[in-house]
């Protein structure tokens, strides 16, 4: 997402209405002109900008109270995206507008929208507008502070340190951050220490406690059938996400993922741009070829020069032997009443410490639930009649045995329809499984604290963390039909 212009508005009573700061930013304007092609409308005079914006805002004459242009019903607003109605050479509408006021301000941007303008996509789809928004408020936020109204001499202050605080949040027209609230009156930028060349718009320079944040993070998906003529499916996709918090300019860092001797070879890898340089071998595995077992199994050296704002540095997939819970699950039509029999085991190779594990077991397409008469070996078991949905809460470790059991019959003869689903008629039925499991990974992949290199004479706290977490993870009852997968789920 990227701004075309931003405009600060002054228009307290007893005083003319101003634009106090504006900013226009000529590369994210070539970029809508090359976008928009022959319907490409250029961004005004500011004198042009600023009665437009007042008229669409009520605010150019409250004595009339009716202005066709903006108050006839032909004219449908999308609040909080104005329209700007431009006349004379260049014509046409700008498009959206966001504008917030609060106190004494306004302030508006114009976003660039980087999809064709009709027909007008709904503003729900675009991500311009919910981070113009939030560029706006922390604007807002920045030079009014906590009240509505600051002293004339603050407010004067800050607008004058906000060229170097866009500088710092929103380079070339990029929304990166917000201005932290209470920043001192007097701008002041560091120095970037030693002969390091600083990029003349990154100018946002850390302070505080020097901290490299490495995260590593394992998503599993399972379908599986319990029938000997489906084959269950697995697959695991895990990603590394980074934040580099220093002094000065940023450093070069290297971070290192290692396997344990046993494990499966990463596949599929992808890099973010910001890395340098790459082992060709890391990137030739791919889970759609048949792996041979001679694929590189690491270490996986990843050295890059990190951007101000947290990024997923790589993303890949793993083949495990196992998913981490294998489940069976039986339903069975009885005179008026099903019968259920579920079966869940945690694998040995998974660690029993969950922050949370939950089955949800839905009934589509029957009458609302009435007799719930289901027990359980361990956890605790919730029943919503309204939305026909057992909630069974392992908790945060399965028994001993790593086994548990649910057993039970359910009657639906509730006054009213529950809820439906075109898939799920008859015995297809499904249990779908919500866990994570903190400081650990499924592949075994992980990120020792002493491989991470940071070429810097500061000396960072290196926080690294994984973890599992289930998505899509369904158990679908072996009784009934089920929808079959012929490939791998990522």
């Amino acid at each position: 997402m990227s701004v075309r212009a931003l405009w600060i508005i002054s228009h307290e009573k007893g005083e003319n209405v101003s634009i106090r700061f504006s900013r226009r930013f000529s590369t994210v304007e070539h970029r809508a002109k090359r976008l928009a092609g022959s319907s490409y409308v250029a961004v005004p005079e500011e004198s042009t900008v600023l009665q437009l914006l007042l008229t669409e805002l009520g605010l150019s004459d409250p004595d009339k109270s009716y202005v066709a242009l903006r108050d006839d019903c032909l004219y449908r607003q999308r609040s909080p995206a104005l329209e700007l109605r431009v006349d004379g050479p260049g014509k046409g509408t700008l498009w959206p507008v966001l504008a917030i006021s609060q106190g004494p301000l306004i302030l508006a941007c114009l976003c660039l929208v980087d999809v064709p303008p009709e027909p007008r996509p709904p503003l729900a789809n675009l991500l311009s507008v919910s981070q113009g928004l939030t560029l706006l408020e922390g604007l807002q936020n920045f030079l009014l502070g906590s009240g509505s109204k600051p002293d004339s001499e603050g407010l004067a202050s800050r607008l004058t340190m906000l060229p170097s605080v866009l500088l710092q949040i929103c380079p070339l027209g990029t929304p990166l951050d917000v201005p932290t609230l209470g920043a001192p009156a007097t701008p002041t930028v560091p120095t970037p220490a030693g002969n390091q060349k600083q990029p003349a718009w990154k100018t946002g320079l850390h302070r505080g406690r020097a901290v490299v944040n490495v995260a590593l993070k394992e998503t599993v998906r399972s379908m599986q059938y319990g029938n000997r003529s489906r084959q269950d499916l697995w697959d695991v996709y895990g990603t590394v996400t980074c934040k580099v918090s220093l002094e000065g300019v940023l450093p070069n860092v290297t971070v290192t993922l290692t396997l344990p001797p046993n494990g499966s070879p990463l596949q599929d890898i992808l890099v973010h741009p910001c890395v340098t340089s790459l082992d060709s071998s890391i990137l030739t595995a791919s889970s759609v070829d048949n792996c041979d077992g001679s694929a590189f199994s690491g270490p996986y050296k990843f050295p890059f020069s990190p951007p101000l704002e947290p990024f997923r540095l790589c993303s890949y997939t793993s083949q495990v032997p196992v998913p981490p819970i294998l489940g069976s699950y039986q339903l069975k039509e009885e005179e008026n009443h099903l019968r259920v029999s579920v079966t869940l085991k945690l694998h040995e190779s998974v660690k029993n410490s969950f922050e949370y594990c939950e089955a949800h077991l839905p009934f589509f397409n029957r009458d609302q639930m009435g007799v719930v008469d289901v027990k359980v070996s361990s956890g605790q078991l919730d029943v919503s009649k309204e939305k026909n949905l057992l909630v069974w809460t392992l908790g945060q470790k399965f028994p001993k045995c790593r086994e548990v059991t649910m057993e039970g019959r359910i009657t639906f003869s509730g006054p009213t329809p529950g809820p439906s689903d075109p898939l799920c008629t008859d015995l297809t039925a499904y249990i779908k499984l919500y866990f994570k499991v903190p400081d650990m990974t499924l592949s075994g992949c992980c990120v020792d604290q002493h491989s991470v290199q940071v070429y810097s004479s500061a000396k960072p706290r290196i926080v690294t963390s994984r973890e599992l977490q289930s998505k899509e993870y369904l158990i679908w009852n072996s009784t009934g039909t089920a929808p079959v997968s012929s490939g791998l789920l990522f």
